[in-house]
């Protein structure tokens, strides 16, 4: 069987097997070796590591609130679930801030993308629960900064 065309320039290489774009690529950048390097490919490569960075933050946010608001406002289940609910907020705040030590430049954005993941932990919530949307706020009543403050919860049992 003839392997797929090796030359870095080649796009059908990264569409026909792209670990070993991947790999021939970086012995290309190693080598210094940029004249075959597949330029496009790359380029689009290196900007959706970006985009996964923000996407990964972005989902832990949404599930952070998610289970901050079953705390809050899941009473019938709060007895039994307490326990594993707190456990995941601790999880996600954790997840988070493994995300901003490695990108502290996603602070701002995680600022800027709070209100729209509360709405997405929101109705995760309402789908889970089957609680009226009116009994929960449609805008966070709790701060990000309070979201990731590890000592913080938005109810404690007594």
């Amino acid at each position: 069987m003839t392997p797929p065309e090796v030359s870095g320039k080649s796009p059908a290489l990264y569409d026909a097997d792209y670990v070993l774009w991947v790999e021939q690529t970086a012995a290309q950048l190693k080598s210094q070796d940029f004249t075959h390097l597949d330029l496009e490919n790359l380029i689009e490569e290196v900007e959706s590591l970006g985009r996964s960075e923000k996407h990964a933050i972005a989902s832990y946010l949404t599930r952070l609130c998610e289970h901050l608001l079953k705390i809050q406002y899941w009473e019938a289940e709060r007895a039994n679930c307490f326990r594993g609910w707190k456990l995941e907020v601790r999880n996600f705040r954790l997840e988070i801030q493994e995300e901003l030590d490695a990108s502290p430049s996603l602070k701002p954005f995680l600022r800027d993308i709070f209100t729209k993941q509360y709405k997405n932990g929101r109705n995760l919530f309402l789908d889970a629960s089957d609680l009226s949307a009116a009994l929960i706020p449609e805008a966070p009543d709790f701060t990000l900064e309070q979201a990731l403050d590890e000592d913080w919860l938005p109810w404690r049992p007594e």
